[in-house]
């Protein structure tokens, strides 16, 4: 297959991230006006990522066997419309509902990018293209809260949240520019759903999985949900300060992920992982205690540098552990757990700092990834696995 245009795979992946992005310099002020007090914040940014904890295996599977294409199209389609319509909710109930709706097309967007990458190139090319998207997905973060808080304060949040009607162009050029065709073979879904069952099953592949889900539990919990209340109680800093600072952390991210493949030819996937787990541990408690705005962007950036390590790493891993007619299902796997800690963080980290504070909060999730680093010494990763059946990296 002649593979997809890389630009066309990084709008997917912007895409993607746009119903939070768009979201969490706001949230204070989409409170205010549907008349909800803060511990409701979670629930808030949890609505999108939660149908994803189901859905993102289902929207695997089917893209395995029916094509790329077939599916791809449908979620980005249903993203856009419900971005849309989340900028007329009339209260907080109807935002949650409509968010859920985009959060059943958005469950199929960052990992399908993530899997065409997989299906059109191998080894350290592959590496440095996921380590590439993953840089325009952490500068596409960078700018979003920027933007949607400078929006919010010019022209209010419902605007800001109308961003996300983006993806309704892009399902249109997907449609006319990726192939029709599946990538693997014609299997049942029995022998499909047995296939991936056994790649999911190993050792090496549950250690990745469940380092996804304690890694957006903390992102989802501490970053986007109780940072931006955070900044609002402590230092009093309006959406669009709150947008900049959200933003910092990208500088680090970018610069890490877009040399991925670099660093992955002159160190062991272990030896990426375990410091950058500890580097998220020691920035998510300086992001709590910092005395003064400029050392909160400065552990926000530095937590960048752990975000743009471990994100696109174990990405490339997944890819790596996965056959091709079973690489979406397996991708999906993994964007399941992703969302349960999507759900689970934001909704964990309100009910946290309702009853204790923001910086506690914080603190809780440093401690969940020192724990991380530390099991990461010696659990088995995918590039250590001889049962890998995918292109070696």
């Amino acid at each position: 297959m002649t593979a997809p245009p890389r630009w066309l795979i990084f709008a997917v992946t912007v895409s993607g991230i746009l119903a939070n992005s768009v979201l969490t310099p706001n949230i204070p002020d989409v409170l205010a006006d549907l008349g909800r007090p803060s511990s409701q914040a979670g629930w808030l940014v949890a609505a999108s990522p939660l149908p994803g904890v189901l859905m993102a295996p289902i929207i695997g599977v089917m893209a395995d066997r029916h094509g790329r294409r077939r599916i791809l199209v449908p979620c980005l389609t249903l993203f856009g419309l419900a971005a849309v319509a989340s900028a007329f909710a009339p209260t907080f109930e109807a935002l949650l509902a409509v968010r859920f709706i985009q959060g059943i097309g958005g469950a199929g967007l960052i990992n399908l990018a993530v899997v065409l990458i997989g299906d059109h190139w191998d080894g350290l090319e592959r590496t440095t293209l996921i380590g590439r998207n993953s840089a325009v997905l952490t500068l596409s973060l960078a700018l979003m809260p920027s933007l949607a808080g400078l929006i919010g304060d010019l022209a209010g949040w419902r605007w800001a949240l109308a961003l996300g009607a983006v993806a309704l162009p892009l399902a249109v050029t997907c449609w006319r520019v990726l192939p029709e065709g599946r990538p693997g073979a014609t299997i049942t879904i029995a022998g499909q759903l047995r296939g991936a069952a056994a790649v999911l099953g190993r050792r090496s592949v549950l250690t990745v999985l469940v380092t996804g889900v304690v890694l957006f539990t903390v992102i989802f919990g501490v970053f986007l949900t109780a940072l931006p209340v955070h900044l609002e109680q402590e230092f009093g800093l309006g959406p669009r300060d709150r947008g900049f600072i959200l933003s910092t952390f990208a500088l680090g991210a970018s610069l890490v992920s877009f040399n991925l493949g670099w660093l992955r030819a002159r160190l062991s996937a272990r030896t990426m992982l375990v410091a950058a787990c500890m580097l998220i541990a020691v920035t998510s408690a300086g992001l709590g205690f910092a005395p003064t705005v400029a050392l909160v962007a400065v552990a926000a950036a530095l937590y960048g540098l752990g975000d743009g390590t471990v994100i696109p790493a174990l990405q490339d891993l997944i890819t790596l552990a996965a056959p091709p007619e079973q690489r979406a299902a397996v991708m999906a796997a993994w964007v399941s757990g992703v969302r349960l800690g999507q759900t689970i963080g934001p909704i964990g980290a309100a009910w946290l700092f309702g009853v204790t504070s923001t910086a506690t909060t914080m603190l809780v999730g440093a401690a969940l990834f020192a724990l991380v680093a530390a099991a990461m010494v010696v659990a088995p990763l995918p590039s250590d696995d001889p049962e890998t059946t995918a292109a070696p990296a």
